[in-house]
């Protein structure tokens, strides 16, 4: 299939198409440059300069010194390092943490682990739009919390969580704070002293690097357990030679991110919102998420009177997007974020998510909104001729 025949793709909350440039800049590592940057020869001259100009390139973007970055293979490995090797170090100070209801996986399901290790685990829940308060967390803290993980921007309704907020009050308790940045990184201003962040992870394939690598910020003095055990790479915080390919990748989209940051986010913004426009026209839909404090490219939808599959199905040839919520002949398994913020039922049922990308064009949310909106309507018109 050319091109020009895929559908158009607004499901950039997935992942990213890798940026021309990135690709040029990992070219020569991966014809030439093959050099183990901890060789002491000529051959791992480059590869260990081009490490640290990636590390640079990555701290820049939020505000960080480059000592402060430690690559990892994704946003995964970098949330699993922040908040398993911070619970085990504190552990004897206590072992109560706190997360949110509405997290990745890679955090939730990290949280559930540490529950077979004794922790205890207090999940926050959200309001309507899928936020945090900081009351709410304030109030949850005991003597023996140690650690909260709360996402920076939600990956499926694109909420901004008040993280600056929750690092005052947990500063102030001495609890230590991880947020989970791998969808806000290059979408929205991330500086992790605004933030007052102690870790922050960084998903390569969400800013159009490679997949299979990410970083994770940790602040001067905090000092998680490894979980990872070898060499001694990544200043001792992560063992196994680097991958340097990758970790030039993402140094450059860090750098492109940085450099192009302000037309990037009005691209995004301006095609969310026409697609949001063109749909709400001819679509009985709803908005997840909060109206405002949300990504500039995400847009999560309820369609009423339809599912998401089946929507989804019948624009298969034009558009590519994420479901909201799986449906399975009659049984509909919610989202556990759609079901968090209390959608009822007869709209969680068509939950869509559409995230657009720096590349996204009018025309191609042009076509895409006429497919849905056409999808729609037979859709509608179909169910009610069953009914009757």
């Amino acid at each position: 299939m050319s091109s020009a025949e895929r559908p158009i793709y607004l499901d950039y909350n997935a992942t990213t198409p890798h940026d021309p440039e990135v690709v040029q800049a990992m070219r020569p590592f991966l014809e030439s440059e093959f050099g183990n940057p901890s060789s002491s020869h000529v051959y791992g001259s480059r590869p260990r300069q081009a490490v640290a100009d990636a590390r640079q390139h990555v701290a820049a973007l939020i505000g960080a010194a480059p000592e402060n970055i430690v690559f990892t293979s994704g946003g995964t490995e970098s949330n699993n390092y922040a908040i398993l090797g911070s619970a085990r170090a504190l552990r004897q100070k206590g072992h109560h943490i706190i997360t949110s209801n509405i997290e990745h996986p890679a955090v939730s399901e990290t949280f559930t682990a540490l529950e077979s290790e004794g922790f205890t685990v207090t999940r926050l829940p959200v309001d309507e739009f899928g936020m945090v308060a900081p009351e709410e967390f304030e109030s949850a803290i005991r003597p023996d919390t140690i650690l909260v993980s709360i996402m920076h921007a939600n990956n499926e309704i694109g909420t901004i969580e008040p993280i600056e907020a929750i690092a005052r009050i947990a500063s102030r308790h001495g609890v230590l704070v991880h947020t989970d940045a791998a969808q806000s990184v290059g979408k929205i201003p991330v500086d992790v002293t605004a933030l007052g962040v102690d870790m922050l992870t960084i998903a390569g394939h969400k800013l159009y690097a490679p997949k299979g690598v990410g970083a994770l910020y940790l602040r001067s003095g905090v000092e998680p357990q490894r979980i990872m055990h070898g060499g001694g790479q990544e200043g001792g915080y992560r063992a196994g030679t680097e991958n340097v390919l990758e970790v030039v990748g993402l140094g450059a989209a860090c750098r492109i991110a940085k450099r192009d940051f302000d037309r990037n986010r009005q691209a995004m913004l301006s095609s969310r919102d026409l697609l949001h426009e063109r749909i709400t026209a001819d679509c009985d839909v709803r908005l997840n998420g909060h109206p405002q404090l949300r990504l500039p490219n995400t847009l999560n939808v309820s369609f009423r009177g339809v599912t998401s599959d089946a929507l989804i199905a019948a624009v298969a040839d034009v558009v590519a997007v994420s479901v909201g919520s799986a449906c399975h002949s009659d049984a509909v398994a919610l989202s556990p974020v759609i079901e968090a913020i209390g959608t009822a039922m007869e709209w969680a049922r068509g939950t869509i998510r559409f995230s657009t990308g720096k590349l996204t064009t009018a025309a191609e949310i042009e076509r895409a909104a006429g497919a849905i909106n056409r999808a729609y309507a037979s859709l509608v018109r179909g169910s009610t001729q069953t009914q009757n």
